[in-house]
Formats: structure tokens, C-alpha cells, sequence
């Protein structure tokens, strides 16, 4: 495992940070478009965690577990975001955790408590470098944070034998990550894809089917947008230019910048945008645009208009991730919420209601007897066709995440 150290953090991934906190995918109620109550302002304070102040130098922490006490408290705290878990109508009760209770006898004490990514880092390292128990046994993190946690040693490996129907029925454009390979300390909650969205009636016959459809057209210019997510942007570029992003150089990602600056000084692209891309797209000011598919669902709900595609080369796929932080003191507990959450009935009761990509497969089905539209949406559940074209942006050094978070800022301007 890597040796934890503080992070030096440059000023580009510190803007980078305050763009998501502000208008990006960190920003987000996961049902913030179903839901205007949803969600809430974030302080831009989380970002001071990441500092090396007051935090002790990490223990040797690798493969430490507290005595697990699962067999005698029948209990787990499971932290989770916000919106990410389904409600009743009178949105006091969670049917799906109600009914692993019943089922199980195991209480789940559910808090939505994280709002983004870093903030909750900061709120955890303090104890996880020190090797110390975080008062949680269930954790849900984004993919980069997922991997950041690995390396350090901060994570329990999960006990395969408790997994039944997590290793059965995930699916296979879920299972290698390059953090994790074979999931041996993760498993997905959702999947995140970044499409391309568009508005037909902006259009106005301007066929769109690929990001050099969007960069090119004379007809669409100062009407496009991208967003302001390095790894989204820069993902759905490279694979326009024939680059993989899971295995991309210095030089493609040099190539991929030069390609999107070029769209910028011509004044193709009318901005870099965080989640409010959604309303200039639904008014016909973006013709199309880089979208995350879970807002682009909603979108087709609303408005006759708005619509996707998914190019030929591809699209991006992100996670949200289940892991067990070290010293948890209810293991197993943890690892039985997880496999019940892969089984086909809960996680179509899931998918019904947050709409994000379902990681399980055979769910379909019983989707359809909850909602016939979201089970026939690739956008929740993905065709074998689709899920062939998922492509993931790969792990980065702190060395290179700092220079090409310096370069997008460059371009974007931020």
C-alpha cells in the first residue's frame, strides 16, 4: 500500500475543486432536478482539509479491522449522499432498507451525509491516518476518491464469501477498474455516464453525432458546450480523437488540449459549464452539449426536445462506490447490506428512483414492473451494445493530475 502523505494541492486542482463544489457534478442533489428541495449551499471551508494542518502522520494502517461485532450488534452506519436512496411518499422511510431490516434484523443507521467528495475526505482523515474508527461501517465514494483510499490502506478488503450476488450479477463493464481490480475493496452504487445531449428543436436539422460533429460544424457556433470536469471533457475528447482514456499519454492528453483550444479560439464553444448546462440546453442556448446522463433522463422528461446520443467512439463512465473504511465495527453486517443491494429486487426499487446507471445485472425485468420506461432507458440500464462502448478515464499520479488540471484551466480559463 502507498504511504499516506498530506497533499500538496496546486492552484489549478484547488479551482478545479471549487468548480465542482460550485456548479459541478459534486454540487448536485442526486434527484436535484426531480426534487428543487434537494440538496443545499456546500462550504468552500471542506476545501482547508486537505491541508497537512493538524493531522498526524499516518500509521502503517494497511489491512487494519477493528474486532468485528457483527454477530452481536445488529446494526450498521451507512453514509451515503444526498438523495442516493429511495423514499416513500411521505419521505420519512427508505422501503429498501426497511426491508433488509426485516429481512436481516440488521438496523441501518443512514446518514446523508456527504456533499462532496473532498469535504468528506477531509472529514475522515483525521481519523483514518491515524488509524482510528470513523464511526462508520458503510461508505460511498466517487471512483478517484475510491482509488485514493486503496492506495492508502484506509479500506477493508471484503470477504468474497459474504458477496454472493454482488459477484454474480455485476456487471461486466464494472468489475476491473484500474484502482481495483476484480473489486477486492469496492462495489459500485451507480454508475455515472457522461453522453452528449442536444436540443432537437436548436438543431434545426444540424445532424450531431459525435463530439467533431460539435466542434466543427460552423452552423453551431458559440452553441456548444463541454463541461468543466477535466476528466469528462477531456475524456469525451480523447475518445473522439481515437485515444482510449484509460491508457492515454502526456502527448494525447497535450493533443486532446491543443484539439479543444482550437474549438475556443474560433468561439465554438460557447462555455465550460458546470450542472447549469441543463437550463441553457432545455432554452435552445446550447444546441448540445457534454452531459451527464443522469440530469439528461430528467431533461427527456420534461422537455420533448432534449434528447442523446452516444458516439460511435464512445462515452465515459464514472462510479460511486461502496467501500468498508478500516476499524468499521460491523464487517460482515456492511458486506450483507452490500450483496443485498445486487440482488434484482432492490436494485430495481434503487434504479426506480435515483435513475443513475444500475451496476446489476438481470434488473431489468423487474424494473419493468415498476416502471416500463426507465427499464427500457439505456441511460439506467444499459444494452450490451452500450455498455461495450463505456470507457473509463484511468487513475491519476498526483504529479499528473496536478499538470493536466493546470492545463484544462488553462483552456477553460478558469
Amino acid at each position: 500500500m502507498e504511504q499516506y502523505e498530506p497533499d500538496s494541492l496546486s492552484s489549478a486542482q484547488l479551482a478545479a475543486m471549487r468548480r465542482s463544489l460550485r456548479n459541478g457534478r459534486a454540487s448536485l442533489s442526486r434527484r436535484s432536478l426531480m426534487r428543487a428541495s434537494a440538496g443545499g449551499a456546500l462550504a468552500l471551508g471542506g476545501l482547508g482539509t486537505l491541508s497537512a494542518c493538524g493531522i498526524p502522520a499516518a500509521k502503517n494502517t494497511a489491512g487494519v479491522s477493528s474486532e468485528d461485532h457483527s454477530a452481536k450488534e445488529k446494526q450498521i452506519n451507512f453514509s451515503n449522499w444526498t438523495e442516493y436512496m429511495d423514499v416513500d411518499d411521505s419521505e420519512k422511510h427508505h422501503p429498501t432498507l426497511d426491508e433488509f431490516t426485516r429481512r436481516t434484523g440488521i438496523k441501518v443507521k443512514y446518514t446523508e451525509d456527504i456533499n462532496d467528495n473532498v469535504e468528506f475526505f477531509g472529514k475522515l482523515k483525521p481519523q483514518l491516518a491515524a488509524g482510528q474508527d470513523t464511526g462508520r461501517d458503510l461508505i460511498c465514494v466517487t471512483d478517484w476518491l475510491a482509488a485514493r483510499l486503496i492506495r492508502f490502506g484506509w479500506v477493508q478488503k471484503l470477504n468474497a464469501s459474504n458477496l454472493p450476488h454482488a459477484y454474480a450479477n455485476l456487471s461486466q463493464q464494472f468489475r476491473t477498474p484500474d484502482w481495483d481490480p476484480g473489486r477486492a475493496y469496492s462495489y459500485p452504487w451507480t454508475g455515472i455516464s457522461t453522453v452528449i445531449a442536444y436540443n432537437k428543436k436548436a438543431l434545426d436539422g444540424v445532424e450531431v453525432k459525435s463530439l467533431s460533429d460539435m466542434l466543427d460544424n460552423p452552423k453551431l457556433k458559440g452553441r456548444i458546450g463541454l463541461l468543466s470536469e477535466m476528466r469528462d471533457s477531456m475524456g469525451m475528447t480523447l475518445l473522439d480523437m481515437g485515444k482510449d482514456p484509460a491508457k492515454f499519454t502526456d502527448d494525447d492528453f497535450d493533443a486532446a488540449i491543443a484539439r479543444l483550444q482550437k474549438a475556443v479560439d474560433k468561439g465554438q464553444i460557447r462555455r465550460f459549464t458546470g450542472n447549469d448546462y441543463t437550463s441553457d440546453l432545455t432554452k435552445g442556448d446550447l444546441a448540445a452539449c457534454v452531459a451527464w446522463a443522469g440530469d439528461v433522463v430528467q431533461l427527456k422528461a420534461d422537455s420533448p426536445d432534449v434528447d442523446f446520443v452516444i458516439p460511435e467512439s464512445g462515452y465515459l463512465t464514472s462510479t460511486d462506490n461502496l467501500l468498508v473504511p478500516n476499524k468499521a465495527r460491523h464487517k460482515t453486517n456492511a458486506e450483507r447490506l452490500i450483496d443485498y443491494y445486487y440482488e434484482p429486487g432492490p436494485a430495481a426499487q434503487l434504479a426506480a428512483y435515483i435513475n443513475y446507471v444500475c451496476p446489476v445485472d438481470g434488473v431489468k425485468a423487474e424494473l419493468a414492473k415498476i416502471d416500463e420506461s426507465a427499464a427500457d432507458n439505456p441511460l439506467i440500464i444499459p444494452d450490451a451494445a452500450m455498455a461495450a462502448k463505456s470507457h473509463s478515464f484511468r487513475s491519476l499520479s498526483t504529479k499528473e493530475e496536478t499538470a493536466y488540471e493546470e492545463k484544462f484551466a488553462k483552456l477553460t480559463g478558469a
